[in-house]
């Protein structure tokens, strides 16, 4: 008897055991795109913004009326800024030369470009991937008119995708609210704003990446100032003395110096630095130093004076702590150098406009105009068609440069130097002047500063010269 009875509680618990486990509140879920692993764009979770609610997709929510009164343009991708700005392909009548700065309204995500914050590489790989794989991609003003932002180079739009294979568009503002990958920016003030403050206040709820206590895996945690290529050449001297940490390729290499570049979608340029890492850095630290590696640089910036150039140097790896964020980090291999062409005009005369910050710790900008040779310093370019007029070779016994040349090109009608390294041929005989003297030439190397000449191009190969 007592036994029967037991196996009837048995089967009395196994039922209730089945019951919880159908029933519609999970114990624990995550909304797509989350480091759970998230689920495919358009796809709806349950999750809990208060105890027993359900998970809202607020991006699909929302509809694209195509009749309402706004301005629509089906647009295409010309390339990828951050979380939440993105250039596309317009007709010309839209923006001149058919390219438009598009600034998302309502959505503030973390900055990936300049001095880098948590999650800002998140929310900018997030937008690439939901746009990249997109079918269509339709951009709307948040009234009749496309209206531009406070700097007015941008222009403030919705932005629609239609997943690949989809029946209707997401609204990726909305998304990247709702993915807890942005602040608001003006939320409440436009056409979805009762939407965008429903969509942040569920990302709050459920802890979404920067509504988290979790660390982002992305960021440098360590005692220094994340920054990237673009903001470090552009605002060089804010941080002098200053540690920072920054990625690039290895483009590359002279004694005890490498030189590492980082391309730049929004100006389309490269920006570049000389990492200087002398004779004390060691175990796999000095193994990352090869071109064609992207290596994590963590090191102090300085005003080399007897170049007249900027370094970051005090580079270093502690083999006894390989996990140390100070130290120098392989990302990955298999890179090239950019060696972007360039001719004699952009080289020697050409200006560009940057916005550039009044201090460290402000948010304010304002443009300055660089020399071409300035903002391109270190990084990898290509030359071609330079006729060698004279060569000056160093002769000075004690000089570790003896024998390294400075061809003296003319190409486009500007004059351009070329300064070597100290060259040998394949019988390991040094080249000398007679080699290139009244050649035409192409060239790859690094921009570099001279302080009697200004900006030239240093070869360390030469391989790295052609006679044409």
């Amino acid at each position: 008897m007592m036994k029967r009875i037991f196996a009837l509680l048995a089967a009395l618990c196994l039922l209730l055991g089945c019951l919880a486990g159908c029933s519609d509140k999970p114990q624990e879920t995550q909304p797509s795109g989350t480091q759970s692993g998230g689920t495919e764009p358009g796809a709806t979770e349950p999750g809990a913004t208060e105890p027993g609610s359900q998970w809202i997709d607020y991006a699909a929510s929302v509809k694209l009326d195509m009749s309402s009164e706004t301005v629509k343009q089906e647009v295409t991708v010309k390339a990828y800024i951050d979380g939440d700005t993105t250039h596309f392909n317009v007709p010309a009548t839209i923006s001149e030369g058919g390219l438009l700065k598009a600034r998302y309204l309502a959505v503030n995500t973390p900055e990936s470009t300049g001095k880098i914050e948590e999650w800002g590489k998140k929310a900018s790989s997030f937008t690439k991937s939901r746009l990249e794989t997109a079918s269509s991609i339709i951009i709307e003003s948040d009234d009749g008119n496309w209206n531009v932002d406070s700097t007015g180079g941008r222009y403030l739009v919705w932005v629609w995708y239609k997943p690949d294979g989809a029946a209707e568009y997401r609204n990726l503002n909305i998304e990247l609210l709702q993915e807890g990958l942005s602040i608001a920016s003006s939320a409440g003030s436009n056409r979805y704003g009762e939407v965008c403050m429903n969509a942040i206040a569920q990302a709050k709820a459920n802890g979404l990446h920067m509504h988290s206590k979790e660390d982002d895996p992305d960021f440098y945690y360590g005692d220094s100032i994340p920054v990237t290529l673009k903001e470090l050449r552009t605002n060089i001297e804010l941080y002098e003395n200053m540690k920072v940490a920054f990625e690039g390729v290895i483009t590359y290499e002279g004694p005890q110096t490498v030189y590492v570049e980082e391309y730049d979608a929004e100006t389309d340029m490269y920006f570049g630095m000389t990492v200087y890492y002398g004779y004390n850095l060691g175990g796999n630290g000095l193994k990352y130093m090869e071109p064609g590696n992207r290596v994590k640089f963590v090191g102090s910036v300085q005003y080399y004076a007897t170049g007249g150039t900027w370094q970051v140097s005090d580079i270093e790896y502690i083999i006894m702590r390989p996990d140390d964020p100070n130290n120098v980090q392989l990302i990955s291999s298999g890179h090239e150098a950019s060696n972007r062409l360039t001719d004699g005009y952009t080289f020697k005369k050409s200006k560009v406009d940057m916005e550039v910050r009044t201090a460290l710790d402000s948010e304010e900008m304002v443009m300055k105009t660089f020399d071409y040779g300035e903002l391109a310093l270190s990084t990898s370019i290509s030359m071609e068609g330079l006729v060698v007029e004279s060569v000056s070779t160093t002769t000075n016994e004690d000089s570790s440069n003896k024998g390294a040349m400075t061809l003296n090109c003319r190409v486009d009608g500007y004059t351009i130097s070329v300064r070597t390294a100290v060259l040998y041929d394949e019988n390991n005989q040094l080249i000398t002047a007679d080699a290139y003297k009244g050649k035409t030439i192409n060239v790859k190397g690094i921009v570099d500063y001279y302080t009697y000449s200004g900006y030239q191009v240093k070869v360390f190969s030469p391989d790295d010269i052609t006679i044409v």
